[in-house]
């Protein structure tokens, strides 16, 4: 049986490209809100993050969020989008570290 390809994805700050599984989607869904997407199968446009605090801040200051998913992106969705971010990178942590 062949071996399947590893799914690569660039992080949209530092340029990084990764396995799609360890980077952090943030995805644009059919109403057009923006939010954190944990599992990585939401419907909707999708931008991937490196899990470091680093990687999303500079991405929130480019301005990488709005151009990436077409959508306006204003200061309250990335201050919530900050919280998803934090709450779904220390979720993979507490699941990597338990021996997922």
């Amino acid at each position: 049986m062949k071996a399947r390809k590893t799914p690569l994805r660039t992080c949209i700050a530092c340029g990084r490209e990764d396995d799609k599984r360890t980077l952090v989607r943030v995805v644009r869904d059919a109403d057009g809100d923006v939010h954190v997407d944990p599992s990585g199968k939401a419907a909707g446009r999708g931008a991937y993050v490196c899990p470091s605090a680093a990687c999303f801040e500079a991405a929130a200051h480019r301005r990488r969020f709005a151009s990436a998913l077409r959508a306006s992106v204003n200061e309250d969705d990335i201050e919530r989008l900050r919280n998803e971010f934090e709450a779904a990178v220390e979720q993979d942590r507490d699941a990597s570290r338990s021996g997922r």
